[in-house]
This record gives C-alpha cells, structure tokens and sequence, in this order.
C-alpha cells in the first residue's frame, strides 16, 4: 500500500489570504498545505479520500492518471468542492466515477452539484455512481478493497475516518467513539488531525492529538489537517515524541 498525503491544511489552506505570520511567509515548502485529502494506491487500485477544492492542483502535481473511486468522510466543502474535477477521469477511463458517502453526504453532493444529477444531463458534466455508505461500524468494499470505517465527531457533526488494513486515517474530528478506538486500536500507521495548540471546538488540538496517540500506540502515526496557528513545520516536528510526524504535501509512505 502506498500513501500520497495530497493536502494537509485546514479549510483555508496555508498560507492563509491576507495573513503575514511567520508560517504563512515561510519558503520551507512543507509550510505549504492545500486542503486534506489522502490517496490511496492498494490491490492495483487508485482511491482518493476527499476531493477539496484543489483536488485537480493535487493530482495534477502527484501525476496520478487512474482513479478507481472517491470516499468521503463528510460533506464541508474543504472535503467536496473538487468534485466536478473528475470529468478528466470520466474521458480517460470512460466509465463513471463511483462516489462512496454516508446517505447523508451523498444528499448534501446532490444538491451542491445538482448539474451533475440532473436528469436530462448538460453535455460533458460528470459522470458518476452513488455507493452509499450504510453502516458506520461494518466494512465495505471500495472496488473490492475492504474499508473499516470509524465514526468520528466533527463538534456534532458525524464523520468517517477509515481503516485500510493497518493504516487508520482521520480527518476533522475531535472525539472518537469507544468503539471507534477499538476498531483503530492495532493499526501500525495512524493519520490524525491536529488544527493548533488551543483546544478547537471540532478539531483535537496538538496536546489532544498526542494524547490519543500515546493510548493508541501504532509503530508511526502522522498529523494532517494542520493550521497556520501550530506553528513552523520543522520547529513543531522537533518537539514531537519518536514515533509522530507532520505530514506535509506530498508525503509518500508505504505499508507491506
């Protein structure tokens, strides 16, 4: 399995329009962070988690030619509005593009993309196919690649984070059910957002990232979704324990 981290930031990106901190002048390119979203290569199989709105930058700058499906986590726009991206996809592979979300997402993509549903179709929108997500505890197949979602709390707002054999990923939560900490427990890679230092009202902070990493305990575990507010990229990474890392664009990591 291989992971490409296509974008680590929060929902404004870093650097932030207008802002003149040190991290959002900074020329370390790992301070440079386009909206979350993970790809995924496993089983000959190209999957995207999350398509933001610099979804075509994303895959343009990683090369990636094939893209099997997309899987949500859930519906805030940082996480969807790349969506009409895939019309490249559609041409090259000539097929639609399986969509997985919970019911819920795949409502809120109906009406925020309404063209692509539309029942008498514009010439050359997107094509796709809607697989819903049904259960937040069973495990699904993503073209045949088994899923273990995790449930997950956005402030009150329910997510999905995923398991992909040993690799746990998850994005904009800040709680996690006790079953949800089983079903992640044993993973030898864990990505976990953490927004800043502060406590946030729907990200865990830095402390509280750490926290549940240390119970967790995989071999490596990466943090994604990260604010300008946490700090320069190689400053933060030195003060964190051995086995956790920031992720950074374009970060390449592989699982046997």
């Amino acid at each position: 399995m291989q992971i490409t981290f296509l974008g680590t930031g929060t929902s404004q990106g870093v650097p932030v329009i207008g802002c003149h901190c040190p991290v959002c002048r900074s020329v370390d390119y790992r301070d440079k962070r386009l909206r979350v979203a993970v790809h995924v290569q496993v089983a000959g199989k190209s999957i995207v988690i999350d398509s933001g709105p610099d979804f075509r930058q994303q895959m343009l700058r990683e090369r990636i030619e094939q893209l099997d499906a997309l899987v949500f986590t859930h519906e805030h726009k940082d996480h969807t509005a790349g969506l009409d991206d895939i019309r490249s996809y559609n041409f090259l592979q000539q097929r639609d593009m399986p969509l997985y979300a919970e019911p819920r997402v795949l409502n809120q993509l109906r009406q925020e993309f309404a063209y692509i549903f539309a029942e008498n179709k514009y010439p050359g929108v997107p094509r796709v196919k809607t697989i819903p997500i049904t259960s937040d505890t069973e495990v699904f197949l993503v073209e045949g690649v088994p899923f273990q979602p995790i449930r997950a709390l956005h402030y009150r707002l329910p997510v999905l984070g995923y398991r992909i054999g040993d690799f746990t990923y998850i994005t904009d939560a800040n709680y996690l059910t006790e079953e949800a900490l089983t079903q992640v427990r044993g993973s030898r890679v864990i990505v976990l957002n953490a927004l800043r230092h502060e406590k946030h009202i729907s990200h865990f902070s830095l402390p509280e990232a750490l926290e549940l990493l240390e119970d967790l305990a995989p071999e490596q575990a990466y943090l994604t979704h990260i604010s300008h507010q946490l700090g320069l990229h190689h400053e933060v990474e030195a003060t964190l324990p051995d086995f956790v890392r920031l992720a950074y664009d374009g970060l390449q990591i592989m699982l046997d």
